[in-house]
């Protein structure tokens, strides 16, 4: 879900070919987490549980928290009213 944000967020910027390249090779050493049927359910235990908070959580955020949760790692985000509502999830934030 993030890489697919980075990508938008290059077109709609109107990103050259070069520039694009560069992110290209700057997000190579990341490691990309595959999707899988427990990312699914977690992914629809986050939807759910926010919503069951009273909270509203985005489908794309949903995906990288529902990551996050699976794998038991940290969320780092500058957006972190995003994931309010999200219990068992840790956040890193400077917001």
């Amino acid at each position: 879900m993030t890489l697919a944000e980075l990508d938008r967020w290059a077109i709609q910027a109107n990103w050259g070919e070069k520039r694009r390249d560069c992110l290209k090779l700057y997000l190579q050493p990341f490691v990309v987490m595959p999707y899988n049927r427990a990312l699914c359910l977690a992914w629809a235990e986050v939807m759910s549980g926010a919503q069951a908070r009273g909270y509203r959580i985005e489908c794309a955020d949903a995906w990288i928290a529902a990551t996050a949760l699976l794998y038991d790692i940290p969320l780092v985000t500058h957006n972190r009213n995003d994931y309010l509502g999200i219990p068992g999830l840790t956040v890193i934030s400077h917001s």
